[in-house]
């Protein structure tokens, strides 16, 4: 009922300012010599994702566009890029399955723990003719085109203390940062911990002074925000093989040409597999990086946390939102 209510607010807020945004957009082609494509993300710019887009998105497009990204959430908060985007304010963002399901509760689906295999897995979800309605919902009702699904990584349980993890029971009372939307918490809770919302900006400090006890991402993500600095383990439950969709205005693509939009698609295909080679390759490497560093790293009884996982979405309200057959298909593929 919450997703629906903010659904209904979000687009009656974007009507609102249609008109406007459609005078003022940022990106648009028209009367410029080159289009501008503002990008704001949480990442940072040693992020794979970052770097793939600065080394190979940016020059494949730069004969038309100048790529200006922004890190660290420096231009708009994490969460509301989308909605920047709706307004006209920006151009790209990288943004989540988590984030688009606050507006398209289906969208849950792919923030279910255990639903993709890998990261192979996941490009075939993404490029299968059953997501093509999806896809074009978000074009329509929030003039977003997804461009690309971007390989974030296995995400992983890093913690503060000396306790161990094998299942669920295991992590009750345990203070989790999760992101503030009701996907990310109640994948916290189906985890068996206590889900804390906070922005990722904010988790090395609080991990820090033990406001919260443990946070959840890819190992690469660890290592790039230093949170080993602050955690004593990793609990490798690879609970979620999570990506990001790389977003672009739907009026910024309409003002390309047919070969410009060729190019740019291209290009953010080539970006997304050039960073989804990347960081399987670095995460392979840090398991043993991680214990030169003296943090404890170990796997749990995996088959508890997947079933006690799968059972609690399935149980839940997200799953009445998610297509019917949808499961069966991505199974199959």
């Amino acid at each position: 009922m919450r997703q629906h209510v903010h659904r209904r607010l979000f687009m009656g807020a974007i009507a609102s300012v249609a008109m406007a945004a459609a005078m003022f957009s940022t990106g648009s082609a028209v009367a410029q010599d080159k289009t501008t494509l503002r990008l704001s993300t949480p990442a940072s710019e040693t992020d794979q994702r970052s770097v793939a887009l600065e080394e190979v998105f940016a020059p494949a497009v730069s004969d038309f566009a100048t790529y200006e990204p922004h890190y660290n959430a420096t231009l708009f908060k994490q969460g509301t890029e989308l909605e920047a985007i709706a307004r006209g304010n920006l151009d790209m963002s990288i943004t989540s399955a988590q984030e688009l399901a606050t507006i398209f509760p289906e969208f849950s689906i792919f923030t279910a723990g255990y639903l993709h295999r890998d990261a192979e897995h996941q490009k075939k979800v993404f490029a299968a003719d059953f997501m093509e309605p999806l896809k074009q919902k978000v074009e329509d009702e929030l003039g977003v085109k997804l461009l690309s699904v971007m390989y974030l990584g296995r995400r992983q349980l890093n913690l503060r203390g000396d306790m161990e993890v094998m299942t669920p029971e295991d992590l009750s009372g345990v203070k989790l940062r999760m992101p503030g939307t009701d996907a990310w918490q109640f994948l916290g809770k189906a985890l068996g911990a206590s889900p804390v919302p906070m922005a990722f900006t904010e988790v090395y400090t609080a991990l820090q002074t033990g406001a919260i006890d443990g946070q959840d991402n890819p190992l690469p993500t660890d290592k790039d925000a230093k949170f080993y600095e602050v955690t004593d383990q990793i609990v490798l439950t690879s609970h979620l093989v999570d990506l990001n969709y790389l977003a672009i205005s739907k009026e910024v693509w309409d003002g390309l040409t047919p070969e410009q939009q060729e190019t740019l698609q291209q290009a953010a295909d080539d970006a997304a597999e050039s960073g989804r080679q990347k960081q399987l390759a670095l995460e392979e490497e840090l398991v043993q990086f991680f214990k030169d560093e003296g943090l404890k790293v170990y796997e749990p009884n995996l088959e508890a946390f997947r079933s006690h996982v799968q059972e609690m979405y399935l149980n839940s309200e997200f799953s009445e939102s998610w297509p019917e057959g949808m499961i069966d298909k991505i199974n199959a593929l």
